[in-house]
């Protein structure tokens, strides 16, 4: 899963090399991605750029008596473009991964990739035995979240906010494949075909106001699409109950013990 500044500048991002400030990061990173509105394919002109990732404690501190940093963040300014960079310890990572989290699986598996190891490939390879149906729990109750936004702001972030996270729960049901990309999403789920208009309108301004949306409209189609999620739901093949347990201690156990080098 090697770094590509051509997917990164394809999702236009406006800094691509960020090796040396990560270089700078207290303990060793075995991944990092790039989250938010550009790895949702409709970023703004002047969209922050969310960096994710995990970061690796030394055993010590897992052991000691002081409490661990088991997430760490911090934000910069580059060239006038607003940065931040959140990292779980892998551990916590791991068991946000056992829950029904879309949002790390999307961090993990997100093909923004501005750091990568070996161990960052072998996780990602587990990640489908933790896919549950009550993965959909997730995406609906983050839809709901940035409806009730959209209600109060009428911006267009977070219209289209829900709409993502209403489709990724829909294909992650029918498929059993994690899809944060809306423009992607569209050619897998029925949606409404305004949608295109508003990524395109959303690239003009982060807070652009929703002025063009019937919001009537639009409360009936997000109301369709969580029917669509609860139907998917119900007919998912998916498990109840997330599986590799056993194959994610192992892992977090030797990636604890051995060295990080960059993959």
């Amino acid at each position: 899963m090697p770094s590509d500044t051509t997917l990164l500048r394809e999702a236009g991002l406006p800094v691509t090399d960020l090796a040396p400030v990560l270089a700078g990061e207290r303990h060793p990173l075995l991944f990092a991605t790039v989250s938010g509105a550009h790895l949702y394919g409709f970023p703004s002109r002047d969209s922050d750029v969310d960096l994710r990732g995990v970061h690796l404690l030394p055993a010590e501190d897992l052991l000691g008596l002081r409490e661990p940093e088991e997430t760490s963040s911090r934000m910069w300014d580059r060239d006038g473009v607003e940065m931040d960079l959140v990292t779980h310890d892998l551990r916590k990572f791991v068991r946000l991964m056992l829950k029904p989290n879309g949002y790390v699986l999307e961090q993990l598996l997100s093909p923004l990739v501005v750091h990568t190891t070996a161990p960052h490939t072998e996780l990602a390879a587990l990640a489908p035995g933790v896919l549950t149906r009550n993965h959909a729990h997730h995406y609906r109750g983050f839809a709901h979240t940035q409806w009730r936004l959209f209600e109060r702001t009428g911006e267009l972030k977070p219209l289209l906010y829900t709409f993502r996270a209403l489709l990724t729960g829909i294909h992650l049901m029918r498929a059993g494949e994690v899809v944060a990309h809306l423009p992607t999403l569209l050619t897998q789920v029925t949606a409404p075909a305004y949608l295109p208009g508003l990524i395109a309108a959303k690239a003009e301004a982060e807070h652009l106001g929703a002025d063009g949306v019937e919001k009537e409209a639009a409360a009936r189609d997000v109301e369709a699409l969580h029917g669509a999620l609860d139907a998917a739901q119900t007919a998912s093949a998916l498990p109840e109950r997330p599986g590799g347990f056993d194959a994610l201690h192992d892992f977090v156990v030797r990636a604890r013990l051995a060295p990080v080098s960059a993959g």
